[in-house]
């Protein structure tokens, strides 16, 4: 257990970030669970930032529901600011807010589509960049914690392009944060899950999803990247899920070992060169 362990998980009222936020909690970890759903029938959506903090409560830690849209900044700055003055530190924070618009698995192609999609370069890309931008300080402070994007696996083409620049975007800001992060012994990553039974999918396609990764599974792999004391080798880098779970002997919830992508959907890219 990791009672005094402090973590912010964006996005957290449902899908992965709920997943990531109540397998935190089996660690004991105090969770600040953001979102803008604060309850259950607030959405079409099922789930809630309250929901999900409860859920972490009970799963052994204390969760905390903090209603922020991460599309205004000065929520996003008061956020942080509530966990530095309640808990004085900030261990791990989570990027996983985004914008998905129903138009995103649609055949057609990019230009017959809403323009909203390109909202995922806010709520998304530049989102995960404002909320680093707050926790680093505490991060650097205490010389330890890591900042954990949540990507995909943008290598090849998925979801239109509006999804796949928002996805390399958040590849390519891990790989830089982490070279100013490095002498701050801080580590930045970019995790790549595969395909997750979220409500989202699970609603439109039902429960049989033979292949599909639980969300609390990248919580799992989150969990022990930052508990790994080879941590500050995988700054920088993008770690597929499954490929480290399979190294480390992390399991999915119902036991099974989920499997990577990589052949079908493509390789991280190479590691950037600062300067």
């Amino acid at each position: 257990m990791t009672r005094d362990l402090i973590a912010v998980v964006t996005g957290g009222s449902r899908g992965i970030g709920k997943g990531v936020a109540l397998a935190l909690g089996t660690m004991g970890a105090t969770v600040y669970v953001t979102g803008r759903t604060v309850d259950g029938g607030d959405s079409s959506l099922p789930g809630s930032i309250r929901e999900t903090a409860e859920g972490v409560t009970r799963a052994g830690g204390r969760g905390v529901a903090i209603h922020c849209d991460h599309g205004v900044d000065e929520q996003v700055r008061e956020l942080f600011k509530q966990v530095e003055r309640e808990a004085g530190r900030l261990d791990i924070l989570v990027n996983n807010a985004t914008s998905l618009h129903s138009d995103l698995t649609s055949p057609a192609m990019f230009w017959e589509k809403s323009l909203e999609l390109a909202n995922i370069l806010g709520v998304g890309l530049r989102s995960a960049y404002v909320a680093s931008y707050y926790a680093a300080p505490l991060m650097v402070r205490q010389r330890s914690g890591l900042i954990a994007s949540i990507s995909f696996y943008s290598a090849g083409y998925f979801a239109g392009p509006a999804y796949g620049a928002q996805k390399a975007g958040l590849d390519k800001m891990s790989a830089d944060m982490a070279v100013e992060l490095r002498s701050h012994n801080v580590a930045a990553i970019s995790v790549w899950p595969g395909y997750v039974r979220t409500e989202r999918i699970v609603m439109r396609r039902g429960t049989d999803l033979p292949g599909y990764e639980s969300p609390e599974f990248t919580g799992r792999v989150i969990a022990a990247l930052y508990r790994d004391p080879e941590l500050m080798n995988y700054s920088g880098q993008v770690v597929i899920g499954a490929e480290y779970a399979q190294a480390h002997g992390i399991l999915d919830v119902d036991g099974q070992r989920p499997v990577s992508h990589r052949e079908r959907l493509g390789s991280p890219r190479p590691v950037w060169k600062s300067g």
